[in-house]
This record gives structure tokens, C-alpha cells and sequence, in this order.
């Protein structure tokens, strides 16, 4: 099996004619891909922010956890969805995944 990806040409002139009416019916009547409905959208589960901010650092959760000084069971919680994350510390993950080496310098121990 290729994990290469598929170089298929599409012709998208057929698409390119269709009414942005036309586009969405077809796309409603394709049996491969219903739309989602609202019992689909309970049971799914968003993930969570700071689980985002730290792939996007590739960092594990340990790495991670002892960069930013949050507890790890404090971060495996939020990750896992049993725990959401205060104001505070929304507001602390929303500067890390805005500007992580600024964190990471201001939480250096300063020399005394």
C-alpha cells in the first residue's frame, strides 16, 4: 500500500457549470457522505485547545507539562475532557500557542 498521494488530474469543468444550488443538492444526495446531524454533533468531541497548542510544538504532554510549569495530571485532564481549563489558565495557554518562547523565557529562573 502507497502512502504517496494520489496524483489523479480532476476535470473540473462539470463543477465549475453547476448553480451553487445545484452544487449543494448533489452534495446532499451523496449516499458516501450524509451530512451530519445533530445527534452526530453531541457525540462528537472537540478537541481540546491546549492539546492543539502543544502538537503544534511537538511536545509531549511531559515536555510540555514541565516547559509551562502545569502539573501533568493537570494537563492529561484537560487534554482527555475531564477537566476544563479556567480563565486564567485559558488566557495562560492562549499566550503560550501565540508566542511560546516568550513564555518559556519569562518563566527562566533569574539569576539572584
Amino acid at each position: 500500500m502507497s502512502t504517496t498521494p494520489d496524483k489523479t488530474i480532476h476535470d473540473w469543468t462539470r463543477f465549475d457549470a453547476m448553480t451553487e444550488a445545484e452544487r449543494h443538492a448533489a452534495a446532499l444526495s451523496d449516499p458516501d457522505n450524509p451530512p451530519l446531524t445533530e445527534e452526530d454533533f453531541n457525540r462528537m468531541k472537540r478537541t481540546p485547545q491546549v492539546k492543539i497548542i502543544r502538537r503544534a510544538l511537538r511536545l509531549s504532554q511531559e515536555e510540555f507539562s514541565g516547559r509551562f510549569h502545569i502539573p501533568l495530571g493537570t494537563l492529561r485532564d484537560w487534554e482527555q475532557g475531564r477537566k476544563e481549563p479556567d480563565t486564567a489558565a485559558r488566557a495562560y495557554l492562549k499566550v503560550i500557542g501565540r508566542n511560546p518562547q516568550a513564555v518559556m523565557e519569562a518563566l527562566q529562573a533569574v539569576p539572584t
